[in-house]
């Protein structure tokens, strides 16, 4: 299990997001409780995600945004080509086009290169 402390968290909340291979998806824990995860698929031609999901309490904070920009990194770090079917990856991915070239084929995901 990979984990990394976001860039952006501060001292107070404690935000630690982690891959959870076990269970096919990435989490982000705030104070330890867990606040949301990304599910994904891995599939030959790379990863899908397929859905991202944050509770209510948790909204607002920018934890989606630190969990997906992980989740992407490590992707890239691995050399692994991503399938956003998650709306919030592909979202996500449109805003911050420098990883747009995780995915292998944009225009099946209305992306433009």
């Amino acid at each position: 299990m990979s984990t990394r402390k976001p860039d952006d968290a501060t001292e107070t909340p404690r935000v630690v997001v982690a891959d959870n291979p076990s269970s096919s998806r990435y989490e982000i824990s705030v104070d330890g409780a867990l606040a949301g995860y990304a599910t994904y698929r891995d599939v030959r031609t790379g990863r899908a995600f397929d859905h991202t999901e944050i509770a209510a309490e948790y909204e607002g904070m920018g934890l989606a945004s630190s969990l997906i920009r992980f989740a992407l990194d490590e992707a890239r770090a691995a050399g692994r080509k991503v399938l956003p079917f998650c709306p919030f990856v592909r979202a996500f991915i449109e805003r911050d086009s420098d990883y747009l070239d995780l995915v292998e084929n944009p225009r099946r995901f209305r992306l433009s290169p």
